[in-house]
């Protein structure tokens, strides 16, 4: 009895940790894509910070030698697109910690409803043992009461045997004794 409560708690065990895991897989999933995404975004600003970094070093003034007003604009209009990235990766990543926090609250809560459910399977374990433990005991006294019962049964059967045959012995004498007496 006790290796079949192991058996079945093992195996109540082994499906909620698979239960966990393909759970883990999916919530993972959207954890990768979105840090996919922030990744992205950083390789994103690094080429256009490299952008405007050669942007400052040109100068197509007047001989070479001085920026022009194009020149100035091109390298203004690349840190606005530099900015607008470092805040697309400041949501992006807002975003990311939003799913690992709601991750590891979810795994908290599904660990603590798990713990809730293996204690009640517990419970209900310990108790159906008992009932068992219970109804075994009451077995094995109503087993001896049977046979002590059966006992006094066979003994008041053979008493009233006796008895009847005793009784049947009186009254054929009896009945010998008075059909040879005829009053």
């Amino acid at each position: 009895m006790k290796s079949l409560t192991h058996t079945l708690l093992a195996l109540l065990l082994l499906l909620i940790f698979g239960h966990l895991h393909a759970q883990e897989n999916a919530d993972s999933s959207a954890f990768e894509l979105q840090r996919k995404r922030v990744n992205s975004l950083l390789e994103a600003r690094q080429q256009k910070f490299g952008a405007y970094d050669t942007s400052l070093t040109q100068k197509t003034g007047l001989f070479g030698l001085f920026k022009s007003k194009g020149d100035m604009q091109k390298s203004i209009d690349i840190l606005k697109d530099v900015v607008i990235t470092d805040n697309n990766i400041f949501l992006e990543t807002q975003q990311l910690l939003k799913i690992k926090d709601f991750e590891k609250d979810k795994f908290r809560q599904m660990a603590t409803e798990y713990d809730k459910q293996i204690s009640a399977y517990m419970g209900t374990i310990n108790k159906l043992q008992n009932e068992n433990e219970r109804l075994r005991a009451q077995l094995e006294k109503t087993e001896g009461r049977g046979l002590a019962g059966n006992l006094w049964l066979y003994l008041a059967l053979l008493v009233i045997i006796i008895l009847s045959v005793l009784l049947y012995r009186s009254r054929a004498q009896q009945s010998v004794l008075s059909s040879k007496h005829p009053d």
